[in-house]
């Protein structure tokens, strides 16, 4: 199931349908949790290494729902929080499986 929502949303992305910012967070938080996996099962992030993303990408998880918490939807200035948390995990997901 989980594979054919992704392939819907590549599918979308490739031709070019505007997603939704909310959805793109979503859709972002999942890859950077895939590559953590794909780590794990390839020997390229120990078990400590892999620990310490997830308990970034839990953090993430937490401010999302603190800001979704607070009223419909995500403010511009609350996405933009989010995105730029995601932005330095996903730069601490490559260093930690290119080390």
């Amino acid at each position: 199931m989980k594979s054919n929502i992704t392939l819907v949303i590549a599918a979308i992305t490739t031709l070019g349908i505007a997603i939704p910012a909310e959805a793109r967070i979503n859709q972002r938080q999942d890859r950077q949790q895939h590559r953590i996996a794909k780590g794990i099962n390839n020997g390229s992030l120990t078990a400590r290494e892999a620990a310490g993303l997830e308990k970034q990408q839990a953090g993430i998880d937490a401010l999302e729902a603190r800001s979704r918490a607070d009223g419909p939807g995500l403010t511009p200035k609350e996405r933009a929080r989010i995105e730029k948390r995601q932005d330095r995990a996903s730069k601490a997901i490559y260093r930690q499986k290119h080390d």
